[in-house]
């Protein structure tokens, strides 16, 4: 039987280049108007019974080339549990992986991926509970909803938005998790935060990039979080509506959540170097970070990016603008694609039930605090 490589699906992304044998060379395709790459997903069907090499060759020219060293591939027949591709390596500039395939359908991705259809149902189940209000931001070039979900009676203004690189796709199974725990009924800590704060939550700030299968931009090719110092309805309308919303009810919190080629582990990344910091802000920022350590062994506190320079702060990234125009304790949070390596998992890698419970972490220690906020 022919073996059949597709990726024409919502988030799809890769091209067949050659094939030897039980050797397929393959490449991800650019984000559309951009060189950025390196999201990839694809299905490979004829094949049981074979071991296949799958070769990325165009690896060495991804847009974060340098996180391929210590990588693996995730695997699913079921499109539910995503397994590591333990024969992953890269040398030379390609990336490698090896896979003994024993059923008809096999599916193949950078990470678990977050379809539009599961965003959908997820926007669709959470706005069904009580409390809950949806409101539709706007639209994107593509012409798809961006959804924003808002629960709370309290004073404090708190918000949570993720997705802005639609690859990052465990920004969004770490919405999943913080959604089902805001809206969950018997949980206490859910109840006391809601009575405190106005939570509004935007799953997926991109979704034509999401969809199209993009690794960061939209669908102009604009990275949207170097946008929030000036978006546009020409070029980045996802930053403009929920920038907009933010200014009508201002922001006491905000959390913008990622995923890190890199590095492997979870760390947040704060607003050092914006003209206005005040050690008393930033002590807030950085005593939520001790505190989330301290609660769950899914995050740590020793790696993590550099810290900008006084003054130096980059106004257009969404962390560093929402501290500077709000005066708000605002933060981004990384996911790795690799594992969090201090609590690894040979099996799973940092997988979306993870995901899950360190939202539920971050809410926890959101509570625990947020009187001083």
């Amino acid at each position: 039987m022919t073996i059949q490589i597709n990726a024409g699906f919502d988030s799809g992304n890769i091209r067949v280049v050659g094939t030897e044998g039980d050797r397929i060379d393959l490449e991800i395709v650019k984000d559309h108007l951009s060189d950025f790459y390196q999201w990839f997903h694809f299905r490979v069907a004829g094949a049981e019974g074979r071991t296949l090499t799958f070769r990325i060759v165009n690896a060495g020219s991804a847009a974060y080339a340098f996180g391929w060293p210590g990588y693996k591939a995730r695997w699913s027949t079921d499109r539910e549990a995503w397994r590591l591709a333990p024969e992953t390596s890269y040398a030379e500039g390609v990336l490698s992986f090896t896979h003994a395939i024993e059923d008809d359908l096999i599916w193949f991705a950078y990470f678990a991926p977050y379809s539009m259809e599961r965003h959908h149902d997820l926007v669709s189940r959470i706005a069904l509970k009580p409390g809950v209000t949806l409101r539709q931001l706007g639209t994107t070039l593509d012409g798809q909803p961006l959804d924003c979900l808002t629960m709370g009676s309290g004073s404090k203004q708190v918000w949570l938005y993720a997705r802005q690189h639609p690859g990052e796709t465990m920004a969004e199974w770490w919405m999943e998790g913080a959604l089902e725990k805001l809206t969950d009924p018997d949980d206490a800590t859910a109840q006391a935060l809601r009575a405190k704060a106005t939570i509004h939550v935007v799953p997926n700030m991109n979704p034509d990039g999401s969809r199209r299968g993009h690794l960061r931009t939209n669908a102009a090719g604009i990275n949207l979080n170097r946008e929030w110092h000036a978006p546009t309805l020409e070029k980045s309308p996802e930053v403009l509506c929920v920038r907009n919303a933010m200014d009508e009810t201002g922001v006491d919190f905000a959390m913008d959540v990622h995923g890190d080629e890199a590095i492997p582990a979870n760390f947040l990344a704060g607003f050092e170097g914006i003209p206005s910091w005040t050690d008393a802000l930033g002590e807030k920022f950085y005593d939520y970070a001790r505190r989330l350590a301290a609660a769950t062994p899914e995050f740590q506190l020793d790696l993590g990016y550099e810290k900008s320079a006084p003054g130096q702060a980059n106004l257009s990234m969404s962390t560093n603008q929402l501290a500077e125009r709000f005066g708000a304790v605002s933060m981004t949070l990384e996911m790795p694609f690799k594992d969090h390596q201090v609590n690894a998992d040979a099996e799973y890698g940092w997988s979306p039930v993870r995901c899950k419970a360190l939202a539920h972490a971050c809410l926890e220690t959101l509570a625990g605090m947020i009187d001083e906020i």
